[in-house]
């Protein structure tokens, strides 16, 4: 067992049971290569020409989050949550190599080994600001909306997700909520986000990605 740098929600103490295995720096610049990084782990300078750093410019209270760059002007249909579930929004991040970014909740959280990062909505913010908020808060990753992707039910919420791309921000940054952070090449997806209600995102993504 390990203990996350980062604490929870409520201050305390995140311990891992079975901590994540990072790879080697070169599968980092190997495309056809599954990296993983854990918190506070070890990264190339640079990723496809843009930098693993810390965001510098992260909001610091709720109403910049509300305004947080990387929203997009993009065709996106209305969003209706049905009664009974709560509205979320997610981003799927696809690397400039192809590769997609999934998180590794903390502890399997949810019965998830992978998954891609979301969350749930909260007064006053929208879809879009979600997404962005929870791929940093899960992945430390800065990222910018590019397309909607699927609106889909899952065990609790009805979520929207976005497709994504990377413009900042550093993995090895994570929050608590997640143990490692993995980039996956599309091919491999369903072999590491294997949980069933992931499976309508990447049948999407897939669709997506030959449009």
């Amino acid at each position: 067992m390990t203990r996350h740098p980062h604490s929870d929600h409520l201050g305390q103490p995140v311990v891992l049971r079975r901590p994540s295995t990072p790879t080697a720096l070169p599968a980092w610049s190997a495309a056809e290569a599954i990296a993983t990084v854990v918190p506070g782990g070890a990264l190339p300078a640079t990723l496809n020409g843009i930098p693993f750093k810390a965001w510098a410019g992260v909001p610091r209270d709720d109403a910049g989050w509300h305004e947080v760059t990387g929203q997009a002007a993009i065709a996106e249909p209305p969003y209706h949550c049905p009664a009974g579930q709560h509205a979320a929004a997610g981003a799927v991040i696809v690397e400039e190599d192809g590769r997609v970014w999934l998180v590794a909740p903390s502890n399997q959280f949810g019965g998830y080994e992978a998954t891609f990062p979301k969350g749930r909505v909260d007064p006053g913010a929208s879809l879009q600001a979600t997404a962005i908020r929870e791929a940093y808060e899960e992945s430390g990753l800065q990222v910018a909306i590019v397309a909607h992707l699927l609106d889909c039910a899952r065990s609790q919420t009805y979520t929207r997700y976005y497709v994504a791309r990377r413009v900042g921000g550093s993995p090895a940054l994570m929050g608590w909520e997640s143990q490692a952070v993995h980039l996956v090449p599309l091919e491999q997806l369903p072999q590491i986000a294997w949980h069933a209600n992931d499976k309508v995102v990447i049948a999407a993504l897939r669709a997506h990605l030959v449009c």
